[in-house]
Order: structure tokens, then C-alpha cells, then sequence
């Protein structure tokens, strides 16, 4: 048996995390002690360590708690079943990649377009690029701290 510190300690993870997963149903103490002390299982101590790992894999809670249905009923479920949930979170991964390498392209190209320098913001290719309706971002015409060879390679980020 575990009080809830010896618990988190074991899994390395707060006592607040616990809670945390009491609170949301993915787990909970198999008993309390006449003082109200949390006490748990190896078989609670095995259910955590289910959480984190689906948890460090990129499930949300929801999910996680799904898992644990399926892990509790194993019998009445698939293995395609288990896969498909997989191949959703999977895809849901590959999609915010996609998003992010695009964020990442768009950011390049609009710190690419700007000088940099310490002149005014007035004519700033970045927030003249944020407040037009064009994908097309211009470059500053700052050749003070480039030469005109740098400048216009610079400028090669049309959207």
C-alpha cells in the first residue's frame, strides 16, 4: 500500500497530480485510512503509470480515460478498436505538424522581410504584412545596413 506521497514520489509526479486525476475519474485511492489518508495499490500504482504513458504519448484525459475502459473490459473489445483511436490521435498529430511548419514559414518570412534596424516602426513590412489583405509580404526599404545584394536577396518571400 502507498499513501499518496510514496505514490508520487514512486511515479515521479506530484501529489497535486493525483489529486488532479481523482478529480477527473482516472483514478482513485482504493482506500482511505481512518485519518483520511489516500492509500493505494500496486494495481493503482500500475494504473498510473498507464496514464503517464498514454499522457507522455499525447492522449488528453478524455482519451486517456477511453484507454482505461478498453484496458478494464479488454475482452469486449478489439484490437482495431484500439488501433483506431491511435490512427485518429496520429492524425490529429501529423495535422498540427503540418500547421506548425506552416506558422514556422510564414514567421520566416516575415522576419526575413524586415530590416531589423532601429528606425521608426512607420513603415514596418511586418505590421504592414499583419494589417494588409495580401499573402504577399514587402520588404523594407532599409539598404543602410544591408548592401543592395543582401537587400534583395532578402526579399524573395512572396506567400
Amino acid at each position: 500500500m502507498y499513501r499518496i506521497g510514496e505514490l508520487s514520489k514512486a511515479c515521479d509526479v506530484k501529489a497535486d497530480t493525483l489529486r488532479f486525476y481523482e478529480k477527473h475519474g482516472l483514478l482513485s485511492p482504493s482506500m482511505r485510512t481512518e485519518a483520511g489518508y489516500r492509500m493505494y495499490t500496486e494495481s493503482d500504482a500500475e494504473r498510473l503509470r498507464f496514464i503517464l504513458r498514454a499522457k507522455a504519448v499525447g492522449f488528453t484525459l478524455a482519451e486517456i480515460t477511453e484507454l482505461l475502459s478498453i484496458e478494464l473490459d479488454k475482452s469486449n473489445w478489439a484490437c482495431a478498436d484500439v488501433k483506431g483511436m491511435v490512427d485518429i490521435k496520429l492524425e490529429h498529430v501529423e495535422e498540427k505538424i503540418a500547421e506548425l511548419n506552416y506558422f514556422r514559414e510564414s514567421l520566416q518570412r516575415l522576419s526575413d522581410a524586415c530590416c531589423g534596424g532601429p528606425e521608426s516602426a512607420e513603415h514596418c513590412s511586418i505590421l504592414e504584412a499583419l494589417e494588409s489583405n495580401s499573402a504577399e509580404v514587402k520588404c523594407e526599404n532599409h539598404t543602410h545596413q544591408h548592401t543592395q545584394t543582401e537587400y534583395k536577396a532578402s526579399c524573395k518571400v512572396k506567400g
